[in-house]
């Protein structure tokens, strides 16, 4: 297991350097000149020349993208162009509202797709199974625009139980105003995501309860349900901690859009300005700590699989 995870660890750190260079020289070819931006429409070109001399912007790529994964390997991600503030201390700020947003809309998933999803495949061929299949296939279907706005219009215009749009000045220091500002986004993520993962988690469970192992463990005298549940998890285990890893990499671009849909000062909000603004800095930071942090999660993904499946711990 040991070797495994550090072999998985080289492979992670190699994807991340190759991202950077992908990232670095991808967003140097976009239209547009943060000098232009800082000097304005009348200054001159000797003017603007300046500027990019003094940002350090009329230097060979190469030098550029060396200085900036120099400072990443130290801890470093730059300063902001426009600001002078660090991207990683602005990273760090945006995370508390982000990643709090992230981590509730997965529970929120978790919490109804994996039991109903589970009670679908069980109920297969009956009326509420197959209501819960449709439901499930209608909810997966539905724009995360629209499902934010309707619940908007249920949740905070009609029963005034939860604010529109917003975050606390104050931050976390209020934590109740600060939760009940992050359960709508939550919610309508939550809730699509979850969607999605409960057919999956049918699909796993009708495959489980099919196998021979589960059938023998019946005829033995287990109800389907207890054979299910004592032999069958693991492998639903397996497919579910798959589709997992995949909801997080959708939570995380799904908060881009959430983020301003309910003007959420977080990552995906920050990232959609900085690119409108031209702060290469920033937005290369951005886009390489979210990079990193899909790539960490099949990281994780990979090691639950060895951990889950016995079968997979005697191979190298």
């Amino acid at each position: 297991m040991i070797r495994y995870a550090a072999t998985r660890g080289v492979l992670l750190l190699a994807g991340l350097l190759v991202a950077s260079v992908l990232i670095f020289f991808t967003l140097r070819v976009l239209p547009g000149d943060v000098a232009q931006l800082i000097g304005g429409t009348t200054s001159s070109p000797e003017q603007i020349a300046a500027i990019r001399a003094g940002l350090g912007l009329d230097r060979p790529l190469p030098l550029q993208y060396a200085d900036w994964i120099g400072g990443v390997f130290r801890g470093d991600l730059g300063s902001s162009l426009l600001t002078g503030t660090s991207v990683a201390d602005e990273l760090a700020a945006k995370a508390q509202v982000t990643a709090p947003l992230g981590l509730l809309a997965l529970l929120i998933a978790m919490a109804f797709s994996i039991p109903l999803g589970v009670a679908s495949a069980l109920r297969r061929g009956r009326a509420d199974g197959t209501a819960l299949n449709v439901g499930a296939q209608a909810l997966a279907a539905v724009p995360v625009v629209w499902a934010g706005m309707m619940l908007v219009v249920v949740f905070a215009v009609w029963l005034g139980w939860l604010p529109a749009q917003g975050f606390p000045r104050n931050g976390w220091a209020d934590p109740a105003a600060a939760l009940r500002s992050l359960l709508l986004p939550a919610l309508t993520i939550g809730v699509i995501e979850g969607a999605m993962l409960m057919r999956f988690v049918r699909s796993a469970t009708l495959q489980a309860v099919g196998q021979d192992y589960v059938r023998t463990a019946a005829a033995k005298g287990l109800t389907r349900r207890r054979a299910l549940i004592r032999h069958g998890l693991p492998n639903v285990a397996l497919s579910v901690v798959t589709v997992l890893g995949l909801q997080v990499a959708g939570i995380v671009v799904g908060a881009v859009v959430i983020e301003q849909l309910f003007s959420l000062p977080g990552v995906g909000r920050m990232l959609v300005a900085d690119v409108g603004a031209r702060d290469l800095p920033k937005v290369q930071g951005e886009l390489l700590v979210l990079t990193a942090f899909v790539l960490i999660v099949g990281f994780v993904v990979d090691l639950a699989h060895r951990f889950i499946d016995p079968r997979q711990r005697d191979t190298a």
